[in-house]
């Protein structure tokens, strides 16, 4: 008897199934993790702490450089600093600790799923995934240096444990406990405001939890979570007390310092429109539909969870990417339970968009690589040859073949992708693996040329050669600047304030924003080191101080 043209095969369930996914999400992560030095911005800055650990230095409380850095607690600094020891014969270090990003996201895609699966039914679970893997803010993030993954995966495993307890409340409590007081460990004070609040929710709004015996296990689990969460400060108190309060210090001024203010309103609204692209059209027809039960847990939980999100950035007026992150998991959860419901025309639309989307977006990176190596479009070379004055493009065929290659392979798994509920996601799930693949291979010499600190360093070590036993005063580095000095070079200049050192060499720092003024009348410039040009232009100086008469 012929076999059912529409029942898929073993090998296409497998290529379209859980192997699929699991494959789909290694990719995805492993592409780009290694294999270029630390960027300037994030991924420079926050390698510095990981970097002063595996000296030995700053094991409890992050320090860039022999100075304290109290952006965020030592979770993620952990991790990175245990993985880049255990890489250490395949890896240097700056790449093995970029591998804590990709666990600490691999994690957050798996506790997404699990969720979803539990609040909206099994259909619910692949889409979670997929949508998750496909949002626009997580792709450069998932592959840099970034604390804030540790966090989100931390909320993601929060609610997880939280969609636990209607069936099993004293695993689910006790799981998200662990998860709230990993929080405060990744995140700080934000990560127990994002997550402990959930609590309180699944006590009073979930009828299945009402019992006594779900109820004292959702208060068992709050206590467990304030409990744990205090023991990093109080060691941290006990240790260095003084470390304590510069912490406290800085967490009440990020969260009440440097509220929104009306005009900003817009950007916030920019910001959250592209990042949680797919994910907030998709969430909006889920709340939509589910409009009738908005007040059951399956809803609720996730809502909170966003508006919790929501609320710390606005509270904190921080509207750089990576704050959006923690509000990712409550998107995705909402995106998923209204995924396997979009009507048809709705999900053809968006699978036709994806699509589309991925394939315009793919040519413009191969437009971008063949201005870089044969100078077309002559208007794009010549804006890459301002920005990056020196680069010379690697001259081989390996590049556009494996690219080549990269999109041969997109078109055949789209062509082939069975018409079930979770085409669409897989579709930009693919697409953005996809893309991020391309731009690895055909532009990562040209962005890790434009964003590496070591060229810059290597040239100051070159000039102080004759000053070797002189030390460095500097009026303020960024923070990132002084993780590359020390990574590279060992080089720890002393922090001045007042325009007074009793250092003879002075090195400062300046790109497009307004940076530190010259020194006064008896230094001259010893050293300068000009990088990118236009908006990305950077400038350090090396000033000697002239010795007096």
């Amino acid at each position: 008897m012929p076999s059912d043209p529409y029942t898929p095969s073993l090998l296409h369930r497998r290529i379209y199934g859980t192997v699929g996914l699991t494959l789909l999400v290694g990719l995805y992560l492993l592409t780009g993790l290694t294999g270029h030095e630390p960027w300037r911005g994030d991924d420079a800055r926050y390698f510095g702490p990981v970097f002063s650990m595996l000296q030995g230095e700053g094991l409890l409380f992050p320090a860039i450089g022999g100075l304290p850095f109290p952006d965020y607690p030592p979770l993620y600094y952990w991790v990175a600093a245990l993985l880049a020891t255990l890489t250490g014969s395949l890896l240097p270090p700056h790449d093995g600790a970029r591998l804590a990003s990709a666990l600490f996201t691999a994690l957050a895609v798996y506790w997404i799923a699990r969720a979803a699966e539990r609040l909206y039914g099994r259909p619910a679970r692949t889409p979670a995934a997929l949508l998750t893997l496909g949002s626009l803010g997580l792709v450069l993030h998932a592959h840099e240096t970034q604390p804030l993954i540790a966090l989100m995966a931390m909320v993601a495993l929060v609610l997880n444990g939280l969609s636990r307890v209607p069936q099993q409340p004293v695993g689910g409590s006790l799981q998200a406990a662990l998860g709230s007081a990993l929080a405060l460990l990744a995140g700080g004070l934000p990560g127990a405001i994002l997550t402990l609040p959930l609590f309180l929710l699944v006590m009073t709004s979930c009828p299945d939890c009402r019992n006594p015996r779900a109820s004292g296990a959702l208060l068992a689990g709050l206590s467990i979570a304030a409990a744990l969460s205090v023991l990093w400060p109080l060691a941290v108190h006990l240790s260095q007390p003084e470390l304590l309060s510069l912490w406290l210090h800085t967490e009440w001024n990020d969260l009440t310092q440097h509220g929104l203010s009306a005009e900003e309103i817009p950007r916030l609204i920019e910001l959250l429109s592209w990042f949680t692209w797919p994910l907030w059209p998709i969430a909006i027809w889920a709340l939509w539909r589910g409009r009738r039960q908005i007040l059951t847990l399956r809803w609720l939980l996730p809502l909170l969870s966003a508006a919790l999100a929501l609320a710390l950035i606005v509270v904190g007026g921080d509207l750089s990417p990576p704050a959006a992150l923690p509000l990712l998991p409550a998107v995705a959860l909402l995106a998923a339970g209204g995924a396997p419901s979009l009507r048809r025309g709705a999900a053809n639309a968006f699978d036709w968009f994806a699509v589309m989307t991925f394939g315009v977006i793919a040519i413009l990176v191969w437009i971008a690589w063949t201005a870089q190596a044969y100078a077309w479009p002559p208007g794009l070379a010549r804006h890459i040859a301002r920005v990056t004055p020196s680069f010379t493009p690697t001259d081989t065929l390996l590049q556009p073949l494996i690219g080549i290659g990269i999109c041969l392979i997109w078109l055949a798994l789209v062509w082939r992708l069975p018409r079930t509920t979770t085409r669409a996601a897989a579709n930009w799930a693919m697409g953005m693996t996809m893309l991020w693949c391309l731009a690895v291979v055909l532009l990562m010499p040209w962005f890790d040329y434009g964003r590496s600190y070591r060229p810059a360093v290597s040239s100051l070590q070159a000039a102080l050669v004759p000053h070797k036993a002189e030390c460095i005063a500097s009026t303020g580095l960024p923070d990132a600047v002084r993780s590359a000095l020390d990574y590279y070079a060992g080089i720890r200049p002393a922090f001045t304030s007042d325009g007074t050192t009793p250092c003879r060499l002075l090195l400062t720092y300046a790109d497009r924003k307004p940076g530190a003024p010259d020194p006064a009348e008896g230094w001259h410039t010893a050293w300068e080191f000009r990088r990118g040009g236009g908006k990305q232009l950077e400038v350090f100086r090396l000033y000697l101080r002239s010795d007096p008469d």
